[in-house]
């Protein structure tokens, strides 16, 4: 068994060095969060010009694997996190042999993988107290034709490399599951049973090295082509019941994991009001950027705090919020290619508007290029903001 630092060490106070491995906007966000804390901050990243390595201290210009690229981040840090789940296990196994490493390669190794996620979600539902969707792994033809028909209609997902709506594909019948899994080269995936979904929520929590941890308020969110449109924080659909129990089960989940670090986990709320966990990001999320306006400490200062072996931060709300992400659309006036600047100054003249915008110099239609917050003294108000905002970024928000 490789080597792994205690978590039971000295806080790493700042100046102190940190280390982020990945170099997109959940890293650059870190890096802010942990500059303006007093640290220094590495990225490692392959990419020069990413959006976290244009406000990091510095950039180490490698790949995930790069032996010393992993090496030189690791002698520079007295802890490192990863900023996206792909980051491979075995890379986060190699720093830990070096450096505190938060959250560890275990944790990420399940989130990487369906199989191992469901799994875990199973083993632990007497703890937690939910219970992921049916499902079904496909491997082959014989695991479709054996796919029983009370998991059907149903969503086929790639088993590794699935974010942001991708590697996933809904089917109806066994004939689709065969199609779909023939279209994505026959890798194995994972037939999931659609349920009757009321509304999505997604749980933000903290754990600490001591084993303490903390939850965030419960989000609500809408997602569009399987990316994040709005989250709404509190959900206003959201009862107080269903708030306890994923809240509980978030705790739970994340304690069972022995996990260091934010994590995120998403639930399905169904018709009849009960909840389904669905998957699990070990990183913060987007939809906990809201708390970088609108909560005492936000996600990526908890996960500076966590990683650093500091007391973990208050997670109180004190405005009602609402979170837009800004994708790359909003560049294009029609469908040519031709792009022009959004009218940020309309935006920034509405109460309440919280402006982030990535650092991503080259629009693209669903590429996530910032986000938009409107805190409130109400939620009604923060609302009434968002769709304002809609207006005159020419978003659609009717649309389905």
């Amino acid at each position: 068994m490789s080597k792994q630092f205690s978590p039971i060490l000295p806080a790493a106070n700042p100046p102190a060095w940190l280390g982020v491995m990945g170099g997109g906007q959940l890293g650059r966000m870190f890096a802010q969060a942990a500059q303006s804390m007093g640290y220094q901050v590495a990225v490692l990243e392959p990419a020069a010009d990413c959006p976290a390595g244009q406000v990091a201290q510095r950039l180490v210009e490698a790949g995930y694997e790069d032996a010393a690229g992993l090496d030189a981040l690791a002698a520079q840090c007295l802890a490192v996190t990863t900023e996206f789940e792909n980051v491979p296990a075995d890379s986060l196994s190699r720093l830990a042999q070096q450096v505190f490493v938060a959250p560890n390669a275990h944790g990420v190794s399940v989130a990487q993988d369906r199989i191992a996620e469901k799994r875990f979600f199973v083993d632990c539902a007497s703890k937690s107290g939910v219970m992921p969707a049916p499902h079904k792994v496909i491997a082959t033809h014989a695991d479709i034709d054996a796919i029983g028909d009370d998991l059907l209609p149903g969503i086929l997902k790639t088993v590794r490399m699935g974010y942001d709506g991708k590697g996933q594909v809904r089917v109806r019948s066994r004939e689709d599951v065969r199609a779909a899994f023939d279209s994505m080269d026959g890798v194995t995936c994972l037939l999931e049973k659609m349920l009757p979904l009321a509304y999505e929520v997604s749980v933000l929590t903290a754990r600490g090295a001591d084993g303490e941890s903390v939850v965030y308020p419960i989000a609500e969110n809408v997602h569009r082509d399987g990316i994040l449109f709005t989250t709404t924080v509190p959900g206003p659909n959201v009862s107080e019941a269903s708030a306890r129990i994923a809240q509980q089960a978030a705790q739970a989940i994340v304690a069972e994991l022995g996990y260091v670090g934010v994590l995120c986990i998403e639930f399905f709320v169904l018709t009849d009001g009960s909840l389904v966990v669905n998957e699990m990001a070990p990183r913060p999320h987007n939809s906990g950027h809201y708390t970088m306006d609108a909560c005492v400490t936000s996600q990526f200062a908890q996960q500076v705090r966590a990683m650093a072996r500091l007391p973990l931060g208050d997670v109180r709300q004190h405005s009602p919020a609402v979170m837009l992400n800004i994708l790359g659309d909003v560049w294009f006036t029609d469908d040519t290619d031709a792009t022009r600047e959004p009218a940020w100054d309309q935006v920034l003249a509405l109460p309440g508007a919280c402006l982030h915008l990535y650092g991503k110099d080259d629009p693209r239609r669903a590429r996530k290029m910032g986000h938009l917050t409107f805190i409130a003294p109400t939620l009604a108000q923060a609302q009434q903001q968002l769709d304002a905002a809609c207006a005159i970024l020419a978003i659609d928000k009717a649309a389905p």
